[in-house]
C-alpha cells in the first residue's frame, strides 16, 4: 500500500467512525435543521435579504463548522493521549496523513449536510435563487470548514482532553454567537463581528443574493482567518512530532 492510499483509507475510517457518532450527527445535521424549520418562516429581514435567507445561511455554517470543530479537537487530543498518534507514526504512512485524514472526513461529511440545508431552503423555505448562487454559497460555506478543521488540530495537538472540552466549547460559542451564527447582530456587537469568519462567511451568502457578487473585504478577512489557523495546526503538530 502506497502512501496516497493509506492515507485515504485512513480518511474512509474516519467518515465511517464520524457516521456511526450520534453526537457529531446531532450537531452538525438535526440541530441546524430543528432551528431552520422551526424559525425560518419568521416574517423579517436582515442585512437586505429576508430572514429565511439569512437563517438559511447561518444554520447551514453552525452545523458544517460545528462539525469541523467540536468533534475533531476532541477526538484528536484523545487519539494523541491514548498513543494513536505514536502507532501511526511507526508504520510507513506519511507524517502528514493522520491530519489530511481528519481533514478529508470532515470535507467529505459536512458536505451531505451543507447540501441538505440548501434543499430545505429551497423546497421548505422556498427561497429562489440561480442555481450559481446556491453551488457560490454552498462552497463558502464548505470550504469555511477547513478554517475550523484547522483550529481542530491545533487545540486538539496542544491539549488533553481532560481540557479540551470546556476551551473548545468557549472558543465555538464565541465565533458562533459573536460572529452571527445564532442570531442577526447589531450595533456595536456588528462591528466586532465583522472581524469573525463566521460572520464573513454568512455575509458572502447575503452579498450573492443581493448583488451578486463578492466583496474582497469579506474573502481577505476569511483568508487571514484560515492563514493564522493553518499556520497554529502547522506549530502544534510539528511541536508534538518532535516530543513523540
Amino acid at each position: 500500500m502506497n502512501s496516497t492510499s493509506g492515507t485515504l483509507a485512513l480518511g474512509k475510517a474516519e467518515i465511517i467512525r464520524l457516521r456511526r457518532n450520534k453526537r457529531y450527527l446531532f450537531f452538525t445535521l438535526a440541530l441546524p435543521i430543528v432551528l431552520y424549520l422551526a424559525l425560518s418562516k419568521t416574517a423579517a429581514t436582515e442585512g437586505g435579504v429576508s430572514f429565511k435567507v439569512y437563517y438559511l445561511f447561518e444554520m447551514a455554517s453552525l452545523g458544517a463548522f460545528s462539525g469541523a470543530f467540536n468533534n475533531n479537537a476532541i477526538r484528536i487530543s484523545q487519539e494523541r493521549k491514548d498513543g494513536w498518534i505514536r502507532q501511526l507514526r511507526l508504520t510507513c504512512l506519511p507524517a502528514n496523513s493522520y491530519v489530511v485524514a481528519k481533514i478529508i472526513a470532515t470535507v467529505a461529511l459536512t458536505a451531505p449536510q451543507i447540501a441538505i440545508m440548501m434543499l430545505l431552503g429551497r423546497f421548505y423555505g422556498d427561497i429562489q435563487l440561480p442555481i450559481w448562487e446556491w453551488t457560490v454559497i454552498a462552497l463558502t460555506i464548505w470550504l469555511g470548514t477547513l478554517i475550523f478543521a484547522a483550529l481542530a488540530v491545533a487545540i486538539g495537538y496542544w491539549m488533553n482532553p481532560n481540557s479540551v472540552q470546556p476551551v473548545i466549547m468557549i472558543i465555538f460559542l464565541f465565533f458562533s454567537l459573536f460572529g452571527g451564527l445564532w442570531f442577526p447582530v447589531t450595533g456595536g456587537l456588528r462591528t466586532f463581528a465583522q472581524g469573525t469568519p463566521t460572520y464573513r462567511i454568512v455575509q458572502i451568502g447575503t452579498d450573492v443574493t443581493l448583488h451578486g457578487t463578492v466583496s474582497w473585504i469579506p474573502v481577505s478577512i476569511i483568508l487571514i482567518w484560515l492563514v493564522v489557523f493553518v499556520g497554529l495546526a502547522t506549530f502544534a503538530v510539528r511541536n508534538a512530532a518532535e516530543a513523540i
